[in-house]
């Protein structure tokens, strides 16, 4: 299986270097990765350093937590569109979730999406399904998936669990057949990835990336 093309390439950390962006933009053009997913003050360096390429630039948008206000996060989306990312990966409130506050996170999607599909860009929205019950990743499925989003990502690498097989599974049954699935978190090999691939993602979020596809090379793949 050739999972380079499902790979964003990520750096996330809140001690990124700029020598760190430069690194991951040689290696996503190298490997022809889908993305390389940085924090938003690296996307303008990151947009010229994939210049040229079919790499997109990714970012990330109230993140790691998701409990900024609706308005920062506005002011995020429309920093990131004009800085030059292709993609937005937004951070749910998570607060909100738990508190079964649902119509504050579908106004805060009505208030990010559009935007963000109106400028082309593709958006995808990240629940945190690890420390998520079945009944609320189901249910965000159900609000997101026809709010229009490209995709729907498991978590952002920073809760105490990430990716799991039964979160992608979940998602495939409950979201609209044309909604991607971003599985993302703790993700460091090959046997894993492919898993998780089977299991109905559509875009894996990994730091670990070249050791991935190089331990695919190790099964006779990529």
């Amino acid at each position: 299986m050739q999972l380079n093309s499902y790979i964003d390439h990520t750096i996330l950390k809140p001690t990124t270097l700029i020598s760190d962006i430069e690194k991951v933009g040689a290696e996503a053009r190298q490997y022809g990765f889908a993305s390389a997913c940085v924090p938003p003050p690296f996307v303008k360096k990151t947009k010229e350093l994939l210049q040229g390429s079919s790499v997109k630039t990714c970012t990330v948008i109230g993140f790691p937590f998701g409990y900024s206000a609706i308005e920062a996060k506005l002011a995020e989306v429309l920093l990131a569109i004009v800085d030059g990312a292709d993609e937005l990966d937004i951070v749910i409130n998570l607060i909100a979730l738990k508190n079964n506050d649902w119509q504050y996170l579908a106004n805060e999607a009505n208030h990010l999406i559009p935007i963000i599909k109106e400028k082309g860009k593709t958006v995808k929205v990240i629940i945190e399904s690890g420390v998520l019950t079945d009944d609320e990743i189901i249910k965000c499925c159900e609000l997101y998936g026809p709010a229009g989003i490209d995709y729907l990502k498991t978590s952002t690498g920073y809760a105490e669990k990430g990716a799991s097989v039964h979160a992608v599974e979940l998602f495939k049954k409950h979201l609209p057949q044309h909604t991607g699935i971003k599985a993302s978190g703790g993700i460091r090999d090959y046997a894993f990835a492919k898993q998780l691939v089977e299991a109905g993602a559509t875009r894996l979020g990994c730091s670990a990336s070249v050791a991935i596809i190089e331990g695919g090379k190790g099964e006779g793949n990529y």
